[in-house]
């Protein structure tokens, strides 16, 4: 099921404010490690394309999560990929989501 299936599911049959209100309420911004300026890769893993690179201080909006390559990092290792946006991925072992597992849906 993706991620736009399962959340037209769980919306269907509530009014349109209170829908969008829902949506935007399940995704919220998580910290980058304190002083690192985070490599954002157009897939989930250290072998694909550098996009760009976030600045110190940033933070970033986890829409969905995959498996990829290992990283270690300030949070631990972990195989977690996190998506951001469109085609970019950040390790999840450089974003403070309080977990050491999913903290999002996987992506489809």
């Amino acid at each position: 099921m993706s991620i736009e299936h399962a959340q037209e599911e769980e919306l269907n049959g509530r009014g349109e404010g209170e829908a969008v209100t829902m949506a935007a309420s399940a995704l919220r911004s998580y910290a980058v490690a304190p002083g690192v300026r985070l490599n954002v890769r157009s897939g989930p893993g250290t072998g694909y394309a550098l996009v760009r690179v976030l600045p110190v201080g940033a933070r970033v909006t986890i829409f969905c999560q995959r498996p990829g390559t290992t990283v270690t990092g300030p949070y631990g290792t972990t195989n977690i990929w996190d998506n951001i946006d469109d085609g970019e991925y950040v390790s999840d072992a450089y974003v403070h989501t309080g977990s050491d597992g999913y903290v999002r849906p996987r992506c489809g």
